[in-house]
């Protein structure tokens, strides 16, 4: 079996298991049918020079974690490491008083962890609800998730607070032959709205479609009450993407702007309107979260503890809401008991069905 299909009512998932991504997800909101995740171009075409892509890239779509983020470079594992290109087994799935739930389990040890997916559906909840558990292991392990979203026409962001973005040394692609990028690398800045770039400050909360160009950016959670979020209104679609996490346990959000700049096989400048949104306990690549870092400097936790006998766990929201104007991302979110409320500039709110639970737990040890 390659794919697991699980659904409640108003949602259903399909996750690849040769690789463990999300690999779709259907959401029907007001009569809606909205698709919040992207699936790249090539995942599911036929050619040789594809299968020699490592799985991760191959199959590349939806969601999907990564342990370690970026290199694999102190235990060997593919970019991503092992949760984001190899087999993962369903374990279990169940049938719940009000949904689903499917555990997995990845076929691979990670530093000599073994390593749980969960998957939970509620009837009428327009989210997916995931959990990963480090099950035992040695030594530390950074951990993100690479959900990704993709735009027609662009789209308007927010976030929950954030006290700074900043870009790594080098940019994505700084060979000038293979792709192009537009932010400044190394750059910092307090200000996501006049964020430095070659052709002077940019608004991180406006994606705009058509730059033909790769970039990545990091934000780190500001102390706030609540959860964490990154909200999207994609402005064709006219849906609000929304991506939820515990900040304590994943204290960065790292924006993957992916619009056409890598000219190279497999993306051939066709990866346009992509942006992930990832969440993280990590910095870029796994000796360098384990070591000094910008984000350590800044007092942000970049891995996870392992122990024989111990267990981390962290969770993770992933769901999308109809809008009847597409242009505006919500100033806010909150989440009181099982409702989740986006409210907007001009005092528009709207409501839907939210496990205010599942956040709340105590953070990963």
């Amino acid at each position: 079996m390659d794919e697991l299909h699980l659904a409640a009512a108003g949602i259903a998932v399909t996750v690849d298991l040769r690789v463990g991504h999300i690999a779709d997800l259907v959401i029907d909101h007001t009569g809606k049918r909205l698709r919040p995740l992207h699936r790249a171009p090539w995942a599911d075409e036929a050619g040789a020079e594809l299968e020699s892509l490592g799985g991760g890239l191959r199959y590349l779509s939806g969601d999907f974690l990564c342990a370690p983020f970026s290199a694999s470079d102190v235990e060997p594992a593919p970019p991503h490491g092992w949760t984001a290109s190899s087999r993962w087994t369903v374990e279990t799935t169940e049938k719940l008083p009000d949904g689903m739930r499917a555990r997995l389990k990845l076929a691979r040890r990670i530093m000599g962890a073994t390593v749980e997916k969960i998957l939970t559906l509620r009837d009428g909840h327009p989210f997916l609800y995931q959990e990963h558990v480090f099950h035992g292991g040695e030594g530390a392990i950074p951990v993100a998730h690479h959900a990704m979203t993709v735009m027609r026409d662009g789209g308007r962001l927010s976030f929950s607070p954030k006290r700074l973005a900043l870009t790594p040394d080098v940019p994505l692609e700084p060979d000038p032959a293979r792709g192009r990028y537009r932010l400044v690398y190394p750059a910092r800045s307090d200000d996501l709205h006049a964020f430095p770039s070659l052709s002077g400050p940019t608004d991180l909360a406006d994606y705009r479609t058509g730059r033909r160009t790769e970039d990545f950016v990091m934000l780190v959670e500001a102390g706030h009450a609540g959860p964490g979020w990154t909200a999207v209104a994609r402005r064709a679609e006219r849906d609000l993407v929304l991506v939820l996490k515990n900040p304590a346990d994943l204290p960065v959000t790292m924006l993957w702007l992916s619009d056409g700049g890598r000219d190279y096989a497999p993306w051939n400048g066709r990866h346009l309107g992509v942006l992930g949104i990832e969440d993280g306990r990590t910095a870029v690549g796994h000796a360098a979260s384990l070591g000094d870092n910008p984000l350590r400097r800044e007092g942000v936790a970049t891995s996870f503890a392992l122990a024989p006998e111990g267990r981390v766990a962290f969770r993770q929201v992933i769901g999308g809401i109809w809008l009847d104007n597409g242009a505006a991302a919500p100033s806010h979110l909150s989440v009181a008991g099982e409702t989740l409320t986006a409210g907007f500039a001009d005092g528009k709110t709207l409501a839907s069905p939210f496990d205010g639970a599942f956040l709340a737990s105590p953070p990963a040890v």
